[in-house]
């Protein structure tokens, strides 16, 4: 079933040009296109902004570091090892499951989307392309982006429910932040 789902969308790579483009663009760039929203969430948004930030990117590194402690103990090869694939673009012949994009994209989405809902919202519907993408361009079946999917509901979970143990920890980066001197600082209250 796995690779069935695979193949109905893999099927239609290279065969689509603006598909294509736009399935390699999402592919490679997903990450970028979430550390720029970061970034203008952090240098534009008020405080309450930077706290989203920074657990953001705790959660994102909790979702990457349980995906490589899955990678260690569970093997599966990429698509393209062991079927005949419409591979768009070159990759490493590493664990396929679970998505490390996919996991990244997902864990800051939700991060956001638990404190922003707009802002959330849009990053969300961005993962869900993300995911799209790794599977159109060649590189994960369907059930590694699904495990990516739980891996970020879970993370994203529990560092939204231990924000108020983990509140030291964004408290000190804004802190040692604002005492940058010529950095822009928007609303210097403590809002959380």
């Amino acid at each position: 079933m796995n690779y069935k789902l695979f193949q109905a969308i893999n099927q239609n790579a290279g065969h689509h040009p603006f598909l294509d483009g736009l399935m390699v663009f999402v592919t490679q760039n997903a990450l970028i296109v979430y550390a720029i929203v970061l970034l203008l969430m952090w240098f534009v948004g008020k405080e309450k902004y930077k706290y989203t930030v920074v657990f953001a990117a705790i959660t994102g590194a909790l979702g990457l570091f349980i995906n490589l402690v899955i990678g260690h103990i569970y093997y599966e090869p990429r698509p393209f090892v062991t079927h005949k694939v419409h591979l768009l673009i070159q990759h490493a012949k590493d664990a396929s499951f679970p998505s490390d994009h996919t996991t990244g994209a997902f864990s800051l989405a939700l991060a956001v989307l638990l404190r922003h809902r707009k802002i959330g919202f849009g990053m969300l519907l961005f993962a869900i392309l993300t995911g799209i993408s790794r599977v159109y361009v060649g590189h994960h079946y369907p059930f590694d982006v699904l495990g990516s999917i739980v891996v970020g509901l879970l993370v994203s979970t529990i560092v939204y429910n231990a924000r108020s143990l983990l509140q030291p920890i964004p408290r000190t980066i804004i802190n040692i932040y604002n005492q940058i001197p010529l950095v822009p600082k928007n609303g210097q209250s403590l809002s959380k």
